[in-house]
């Protein structure tokens, strides 16, 4: 059965699913498949494999290959499954590919590797990743690539690039992208890809970005979508609740460590019984008074969406 143009698929909240590795580091795809058969049964509208959350960084050609593999078995169809893609232009391209053989839908563009580039070298490179497959292509910008508007406009008229993930969080810039694409009459999809979207998610969707990536579905979806669902739906008092009492302390936590925006996630997710593994270098795993706080943090959130919390917070 053909599917429907990924464009349009991409409409609900994004699983970004961790990469399991076993006791000997090793990589673990039947704990990897239950973690993205879990997050599409929890009700993803995409999963995202091996990008930031899931250590790219960290994975051989051939572990990304079976790992992309693995998620689009475990999604048979019923959500589309995005790559990561990255470091310089011939290897982001082997990635590419090695995702379009494994079955992916699309790939994120994940920054190059080490250098900074000027914007027509970034062109450059995000054009010849489009053109090395069939896959569409969604640039994340964040680091060491930051674009112009002009830049993204350039990019929309490449055929195959069909989005724009932002991690640097200037809402300045990203109002004058939107609104120079539009003026051009071109269309792209853009998301939120700060570490935890959903603390930015009003301002974001007050110019016009309203998907975001969603790091705590991994570990708590109840508390995500119901996040989704009051964002989407307007309901400002459930998104303050759930921004005073979860998100802002989670945001607080993640920035007393290095890497913590990955290794934390990780250690949510072993904190909700699944056993995804370690971190591999050269990130570290998170200290263990940071880990106790972050099961504080999750047993709160799950409690302000309780019946009647709000009005508890209210008392």
């Amino acid at each position: 059965m053909t599917q429907a143009p990924l464009a349009t698929r991409l409409d609900g909240l994004l699983f970004f699913p961790v990469t399991a590795y076993g006791p000997d580091g090793a990589l673990d795809l039947e704990t990897f498949r239950a973690h993205v058969r879990a997050g599409v049964e929890a009700g993803a509208a995409a999963v995202f494999a091996c990008c930031g959350t899931g250590e790219f960084h960290a994975l051989t050609p051939e572990e990304f290959h079976d790992c992309v593999a693995a998620a689009v078995e475990e999604t048979a169809g019923r959500v589309p499954v995005v790559a990561g893609t990255g470091y310089g232009t011939a290897l982001a391209v082997r990635y590419a590919r090695l995702a379009e053989r494994a079955g992916a839908d699309g790939l994120l563009a994940m920054p190059p590797y080490l250098v900074v580039a000027d914007q027509e070298g970034l062109l450059r490179h995000y054009t010849a990743l489009a053109a090395a497959t069939s896959l569409d292509v969604i640039v994340y910008q964040r680091d060491n690539a930051v674009l112009t508007p002009d830049t993204v406009v350039a990019l929309a008229r490449v055929e195959g690039i069909i989005g724009l993930k932002d991690g640097v969080g200037d809402l300045d810039l990203m109002q004058r992208i939107v609104s120079a694409v539009r003026s051009e009459g071109l269309d792209l999809l853009y998301f939120n890809g700060l570490p935890t979207a959903e603390l930015t998610g009003r301002a974001y969707r007050a110019i016009g970005v309203a998907l975001y990536s969603s790091a705590v579905f991994c570990f708590a979806p109840d508390i995500a979508l119901a996040f989704h669902r009051a964002l989407a739906d307007g309901d400002d008092a459930t998104v303050d609740r759930l921004v005073d009492g979860f998100y802002r302390p989670l945001v607080e936590l993640r920035a007393k460590g290095r890497g913590y925006a990955v290794s934390l996630v990780k250690a949510a997710v072993r904190l909700q019984g699944l056993d995804v593994g370690e971190v591999r270098p050269p990130l570290s795993e998170p200290a263990p008074a940071h880990v106790e706080e972050l099961a504080g943090i999750i047993a709160r959130g799950r409690a302000l969406l309780a019946p009647g919390a709000d009005a508890g917070r209210e008392r």
